[in-house]
């Protein structure tokens, strides 16, 4: 069964998530961006999600997560949450 890895940051505007996705951009640590911005309890954890399945997110966090390139920042993807940007660090099909 596939699973995944990623870390992500959620925050309630697409204006605030593009803003931090240049910061990143730029060279800020994914971890420290999460910490410092993100309103999902992960950001204390550096956004990190650990390791789950297909359906156990969001249908559009879900298809982010098992189709993008490895270690490339995704989104904003805008969910019932928030805007997203999400990072996936492994995945096995």
């Amino acid at each position: 069964m596939a699973r995944a890895s990623a870390r992500h940051i959620l925050v309630p505007s697409e204006d605030t998530a593009n803003e931090l996705k240049a910061q990143l951009a730029a060279g800020a640590e994914f971890a420290e961006v999460a910490k410092a911005n993100s309103t999902c309890p992960s950001g204390r954890q550096g956004g990190e999600l650990g390791s789950f399945g297909p359906g156990q997110m969001v249908p559009e966090f879900d298809t982010v997560v098992f189709s993008a390139p490895l270690n490339t920042i995704q989104g904003p993807v805008k969910t019932q949450f928030g805007f997203h940007l999400i990072e996936v660090t492994n995945r096995q099909d």
